[in-house]
């Protein structure tokens, strides 16, 4: 059974992620769904993995991108949102940025 997060965790992540980190939405979208996205929020995840909203053009289509682990703490969904993002790097050839 998939592990799901309190609805305040959640929001919280998808704040973060939809206002402090639009790029590396879009980044995980290129390399997860298509690489012709041009818009990409995260609107929701749980113990298996994140949702992202992809558009392309004028198509838009939800995206489920599995962490590398199931997951049930709140501290392993920044660590699994790590790794999506160094994968997506890799994936599409893009030299990754530091992590805090």
């Amino acid at each position: 059974m998939t592990f799901s997060f309190e609805p305040a965790i959640v929001d919280a992540v998808l704040k973060h992620m939809n206002e402090d980190h639009p790029e590396d939405n879009l980044l995980i979208a290129r390399a997860f769904a298509t690489e012709t996205a041009d818009g990409a929020t995260m609107t929701g995840l749980d113990g298996d993995g994140g949702l992202w909203q992809v558009r392309s053009g004028t198509a838009t289509a939800d995206v489920r991108v599995p962490w590398s682990s199931a997951i049930t703490e709140r501290s392993e969904i920044r660590r699994e949102i790590v790794v999506l993002y160094d994968r997506a790097c890799e994936k599409l050839g893009v030299t990754p940025r530091p992590h805090d």
